[in-house]
């Protein structure tokens, strides 16, 4: 029979947008089974509480301040992770911003901010640590995880521009697994259904506010801890397992 330990001792990780929502239940759920873990985002103080509170339960991280669409900022943040931490073999992309645009507005600046995080961003990201995870690879567990949405592929009004961008994170995921897989990299890409986070708070109109917060009034939603859960799941399985492709739903949605 197989076994459900688990146990991330000596892995080194690192989780972008990590200030709050699944980001930093992500960080403290790792650092909980033992990864030591960088957090990487631009709110300093929430990363230097969330470090706190790590340290606070027995785990080690290190609050890295940084944007993530500023490559030169990147790699100074890497920089730093491998002088605090050491070589990540962990990479937990999961910094975004949902921002409701209908299509007939042509806000351009909310498409580009989104375009420029969710996409960008995590291609920024990924450039950055892939060397240390082949590096990593060679002798140990190393992997990608790309958090994605349910809006890769399920409609939802005035959402076409965020769902490009997340269809194009799930269209990544699955092409550079053929990149990574034969040098032993798992790449994982999750995608979750409604959940409860700050994604939401970002939006302006009160109308679409009240639609979100309506779909939240009419079922229970997957909490922030229910993601990294996933996150740690997977990230602990043996060498030889990579879970490719994950949808995690509140089970009222259809």
């Amino acid at each position: 029979m197989g076994t459900y330990e688990i146990s991330l001792a000596g892995r080194v990780a690192v989780v972008t947008g990590a200030s709050s929502g699944i980001g930093a239940a992500t960080a403290q759920r790792l650092a909980a089974d033992g990864a030591k873990v960088a957090l990487l985002a631009r709110r300093a103080d929430r990363l230097d509480e969330l470090v706190q509170k790590i340290t606070a339960d027995g785990g080690t991280a290190v609050a890295v301040e940084v944007d993530i669409t500023d490559q030169a900022a990147l790699d100074a943040a890497k920089a730093t992770v491998n002088d605090r931490l050491g070589r990540v073999d962990l990479l937990v992309n999961n910094a975004g911003v949902m921002l409701p645009a209908p299509i007939e507005d042509g806000r351009m600046d909310e498409w580009q901010r989104m375009i420029d995080l969710n996409l960008t961003g995590l291609l920024a990201a990924f450039r950055t640590f892939t060397p240390d995870l082949l590096a990593a690879a060679a002798d140990g567990p190393a992997d990608v995880v790309n958090v994605s949405s349910i809006g890769a592929w399920m409609t939802f009004p005035a959402y076409s521009v965020y769902g490009a961008t997340k269809a194009a994170v799930t269209a990544f995921s699955r092409h550079v697994r053929a990149d990574l897989s034969p040098r032993n990299v798992r790449v994982t890409n999750i995608e979750p259904g409604l959940t409860a986070s700050e994604l939401a708070q970002h939006i302006s109109s009160d109308e679409l506010q009240s639609q979100v917060e309506g779909m939240f009034d009419g079922m229970e939603a997957l909490t922030a801890g229910d993601i990294a859960d996933v996150v740690a799941f997977t990230t602990s399985r043996p060498r030889r397992v990579n879970l490719p492709h994950i949808v995690a739903m509140p089970t009222r949605q259809a």
